[in-house]
């Protein structure tokens, strides 16, 4: 690892605490899943987006993201025609037709839909998260917020992620530059025994690996549960490995 690359998981980590580590367990999954795909319109780093990505780990949902930096050209006139504005996050949901703005109103919805439990999005807890949403922001203040010249990968990509894992994050801030689309795989620590890097969880608690959903699904894929891990149908390529990861995607689709 580099000394870039470190010090971009130190600010990423800082990133992580400024929220409280909120968006890393889904100790208590929606009990339903969607039959399709989420859609999320997001910038990486906007206090409001976060929220929402928070809610989706810890929901234990996944969304295909649509990523929209300053001045993209590829997803943000899609949410003008949809809505009428240009703001984000904006959701749509196709098993349901509910399209809507707000970070508050689409946790609501994700929460009552879906049938689960997510933070008080009301009050002085909601200024709360806000207020430190946008701390979290400026420990990264100019990474996944403006766009890069990329080329469009002709299907989406995925990652298996947590929003506040720190190297996943470093991921899709440059997902989010390049604006290119991708499925989140929400892996959310399922249980206590899945706490700390994969190396020191795996020796020190010997517990179950198979904790979540997709936790599961990357074990039988991978035979380890670790993040981020992205999967490139284009290429075939897979891999974890965050300093890995971005310097393929850097190469295969930057300009």
């Amino acid at each position: 690892m580099n000394l870039s690359h470190r010090l971009a998981v130190a600010s990423s980590l800082l990133t992580s605490q400024l929220r409280g580590w909120a968006g890393t367990a889904s100790f208590r999954p929606a009990r339903k899943q969607p039959a399709l795909p989420l859609v999320l319109y997001d910038m990486e780093n906007c206090p409001y987006c976060r929220l929402v990505r928070e809610a989706l780990t810890e929901l234990d949902l996944d969304a295909e993201i649509r990523p929209c930096p300053k001045r993209g050209t590829r997803f943000r006139p899609e949410v003008e025609q949809r809505g009428g504005k240009q703001q984000f996050p904006y959701l749509v949901d196709p098993n349901t037709g509910t399209e809507m703005f707000e970070s508050a109103d689409i946790i609501h919805y994700l929460a009552k839909t879906y049938e689960g439990r997510a933070r008080s999005q009301r009050g002085f807890k909601r200024a709360l998260a806000v207020a430190s949403s946008n701390a979290a922001c400026a420990a990264r203040p100019t990474r996944g917020y403006k766009v890069r010249a990329s080329r469009t990968p002709e299907k989406p990509l995925e990652l298996f992620s947590f929003e506040s894992s720190p190297y996943s994050r470093l991921v899709r801030e440059v997902l989010c530059e390049l604006e290119i689309p991708y499925l989140l795989r929400n892996t959310g620590k399922g249980a206590w025994t899945d706490m700390g890097p994969a190396n020191f969880r795996d020796n020190l608690f010997k517990g179950p690996k198979d904790t979540g959903r997709n936790r599961k699904i990357l074990l039988e894929r991978t035979g380890h549960v670790q993040v981020p891990y992205l999967i490139d149908p284009n290429t075939g390529t897979e891999m974890f490995e965050s300093g890995d990861i971005i310097r393929y995607l850097e190469k295969t689709y930057a300009d």
